[in-house]
């Protein structure tokens, strides 16, 4: 990488991945609505390896405070139901045929400030990863020969400014999401 626009664009890509791994990882917290994202990172001892769920089932959300879990092979039905009660997401799930149902229990208040901690740490966590991206680019900005002082100026002040959008991208999905916790 040798130009400026080049070194911009790059920083782009590297901040667009951090906003989007923010928003995968606030998927995976649970908020008072059923979501089969929260499932996400169940793994199921299945044919002698752990899977993810979504290899191994459908989930789906029907209700507001239910999901439900058809495994693709009936023979795997206890040990999803296994998996989802040993990931520690505090669900019960109880297989009803060939369905397993989990029902979503209300989150105590305590509960719900305990998620919005974990939310502030993740999203910190995402405008690290858009800073590095920054100092990454600029640094890498003001050691390019051949480029007038101006345009390196431009080029930094052009990556302070992505930096400000994604910045703000991850501040709105904390707002979202926290208002979705705290929602009663």
């Amino acid at each position: 990488m040798s130009t400026i626009p080049e070194l911009t664009r790059h920083a782009r890509e590297l901040m667009s991945k951090a906003v989007e791994n923010t928003r995968r990882e606030f998927g995976a917290i649970r908020s008072n609505k059923a979501s089969p994202s929260l499932l996400d990172l169940v793994r199921v001892e299945a044919y002698g390896n752990p899977m993810p769920l979504n290899q191994v089932a459908m989930v789906a959300a029907p209700e507001p405070r239910l999901i439900t879990v058809q495994p693709f092979d009936k023979s795997l039905t206890q040990a999803i139901e296994k998996a989802i009660r040993d990931a520690d997401l505090g669900l019960n799930p109880a297989t009803q045929g060939n369905l397993i149902r989990v029902p979503l229990p209300a989150l105590s208040q305590e509960r719900r400030k305990e998620l919005v901690k974990v939310v502030h740490k993740l999203a910190e966590e995402g405008r690290i990863a858009v800073r590095h991206a920054r100092t990454d680019a600029i640094s890498r900005i003001k050691k390019l020969e051949h480029v007038s002082e101006d345009d390196k100026t431009r080029g930094e002040k052009d990556v302070q400014k992505l930096t400000d959008e994604h910045i703000k991208q991850i501040d709105g999905l904390i707002h979202a999401k926290e208002a979705e916790i705290l929602e009663v």
